[in-house]
């Protein structure tokens, strides 16, 4: 056999770059200074020895999992992993067994239970850990895309600290790039000029994993010992090939979203219907759906149709509650009564414009009559002074200018071209007649 031949063969039944790749202390880690740096929170924890339970939250591919087996190696913890896609409460229980009969526990030293995921795990499964992490048998490291703030109990969240990890830079991706090419037993031994990294980059979205398993296609694309050249066509030409339509932490991901809001505001149920679908087999997160379908109720919808921000809320508790594949159709029915609805944007732009203004006058005085007294000295000032209660008054309405001095009569809602904010507009035709004209 040659040894072009004994190259690839090896090459073949080692791990994945990513895998080979992955460092075992913090020197070798990149990113996330902010908690690993010098003096900083985690690199303390660490360095104390004085560790105590805490969730990673971040993007995928920032270093999550690593960091946590950087953390147990450094301080001898014996290390055991859950995963929340596949483990129940059954599966808690065993490793919290397990760990309660540990050696290094009796020691005094808890094992490490860490959770990828954690933000699938359901109620009764997260309170099969409450008891554990309070009384010191595990120390819990979660990891999480998600907000822990919405996906993980109160309880457990109170007992744990959040630390936010962030996309990789391009320094980083850099220093990944460089540290692959010089190190790896495989990659160390090819001919590998790079001219190029915008489209590895781009592609790779601050996510490590992506750019080291980037690099391994573009470089698994030269066949035997010919030199590899890494320019934007190579990668962008490979990845065209190699690589799966949709990537929840990629580029398509953001076409794909932008192309679901913008249809839904566009008022096409069925194209809305086709990128909501995209995005499921894709394998997109459905609380990540719902959400935007909440954001859309509010900004896209609006007051033409006040209904729908209490259906998108309802179906984002819906498909908290019950997940996939059954949140499907709750998703689905939102999208498709959001992109049928009546439009209006008249809350979005009223909010934004009272932003913009209230940021140059927050010494704005509130006018005196608007005040409340609560003392005799704030009597005696004026507070309150002047005050028409609205509903001693006919129709629940009187004529007094609530508005700070500098802004009277200043505008901000305006009400859109729809059934339902006619019906507004006429009725603050009625009562404000010098601001809304007929």
């Amino acid at each position: 056999m040659t040894d072009e031949m004994d190259n690839i063969g090896r090459s073949r039944m080692l791990p994945p770059l990513p895998e080979r790749m992955r460092p075992h202390n913090l020197e070798g880690y990149v990113g996330q200074r902010h908690l690993i740096g010098p003096g900083c929170i985690l690199r303390n924890m660490i360095e104390s020895g004085n560790l105590s339970s805490f969730i990673l939250w971040g993007p995928p591919g920032v270093g999550k999992t690593t960091l946590s087996r950087i953390v147990a190696k450094s301080l001898g913890r014996e290390f055991f992993t859950l995963s929340a896609v596949s483990a129940g409460v059954k599966e808690v229980r065993e490793v919290i067994d397990k760990a309660r009969s540990n050696s290094l526990f009796s020691n005094g030293l808890s094992p490490i239970l860490f959770i990828d995921e954690i933000h699938r795990f359901n109620k009764s499964q997260q309170d099969a850990l409450l008891g554990a992490v309070e009384d010191g048998t595990i120390v819990l490291i979660g990891a999480t895309t998600e907000n822990p703030s919405f996906e993980v109990i109160t309880p457990l969240l109170s007992r744990c600290q959040v630390f936010v990890l962030k996309s990789l830079g391009k320094e980083d991706l850099q220093q990944l790039l460089d540290r692959a090419l010089r190190e790896d037993e495989v990659l160390k031994h090819r001919k590998i000029e790079v001219k190029e990294t915008d489209a590895l980059f781009r592609y790779s979205a601050g996510d490590a994993r992506k750019l080291l398993n980037i690099l391994e296609i573009v470089v698994g694309s030269f066949i035997g010992d010919v030199p590899v050249l890494i320019d934007n066509k190579a990668v962008t030409s490979c990845l065209q090939e190699n690589t799966a339509i949709y990537d929840k932490g990629g580029e398509m991901h953001y076409d794909v979203i932008s192309a679901f809001i913008k249809s839904v505001r566009g008022s096409d149920p069925n194209a809305a219907v086709y990128y909501l679908a995209r995005m499921l087999d894709g394998g997109e997160e459905p609380l990540f759906i719902a959400r935007r379908l909440c954001i859309l109720a509010a900004e896209d919808v609006g007051l033409a149709n006040p209904n729908a921000l209490l259906l998108a809320n309802s179906t984002f508790q819906i498909v908290h509650s019950i997940g996939m594949p059954e949140a499907r159709i709750p998703l689905s029915e939102c999208t498709i009564y959001l992109a049928s609805s009546a439009k209006s944007n008249s809350a979005y732009l009223a909010i934004n414009e009272a932003l913009a203004v209230a940021k140059d006058t927050q010494t704005a005085a509130v006018p005196l009559y608007l005040r409340n007294a609560p003392t005799k000295l704030m009597e005696e000032l004026g507070y309150s002074d002047g005050y028409k209660y609205a509903h001693e008054y006919p129709g629940h309405f009187v004529d007094l200018e609530f508005m700070p001095e500098e802004l009277a009569g200043h505008k901000f809602y305006e009400p859109a071209e729809n059934r339902q904010e006619d019906a507004l507009r006429g009725r603050l035709e009625t009562l404000w007649p010098k601001y809304y004209k007929k």
